[in-house]
């Protein structure tokens, strides 16, 4: 028989204490590791996710920056620089959403040279739909804090967000 697989609690434990016996500070290496951990289990479910709605991360991510522009459009070097790929890449990406149906492309009327994208109706519905599944499994992550307690850990973690600009990477 195999040997037992480790409870993501087991594993945050041992990792902790090996950061920890590196030299690291306890408090920071778990609170840290925890992020990481919750943010990789996340991912991978995201990526099983979008393969079933017939989507790469890359063009959730455009649906995610498209979506979150409003009725703003984007040029294509914007909508690069927000998915953090090479402009080069981002056409590429974008020929593949339009054929889909995904998301429109038009002249910009104030300068003939740039064009402009916004997301189209299917790429709105299924913007929303990989939002409602994902909710699910979030709301899964999630289910061992009271309400409370939601509230106070993203309380926490936009403070730490705040300070990101701060830190020199």
């Amino acid at each position: 028989m195999g040997a037992r697989r480790r409870t993501a609690q087991q594993q945050h434990a041992e990792d902790v204490a090996s950061y920890v016996a590196a030299g690291g500070e306890e408090t920071v290496q778990r609170v840290i590791t925890a992020v990481y951990a919750v943010t990789k289990r996340l991912d991978q479910w995201y990526a099983r996710q979008f393969a079933d709605l017939g989507l790469t991360q890359g063009e959730w991510a455009v649906l995610a920056a498209l979506a979150k522009a409003g009725d703003t459009c984007l040029t294509p070097s914007q909508l690069a620089d927000r998915s953090s790929v090479a402009p080069s890449s981002m056409t590429h990406r974008l020929d593949k959403m339009a054929a889909r149906g995904l998301v429109k492309r038009t002249p910009d009327q104030t300068n003939r040279t740039r064009t402009l994208v916004s997301l189209t109706k299917d790429g709105w519905a299924l913007f929303s739909a990989a939002v409602r599944e994902s909710n699910v499994v979030e709301s899964d992550t999630l289910r061992g804090l009271t309400a409370d307690e939601r509230d106070e850990l993203g309380r926490l973690l936009e403070i730490v967000i705040a300070g990101l600009d701060d830190v020199e990477a």
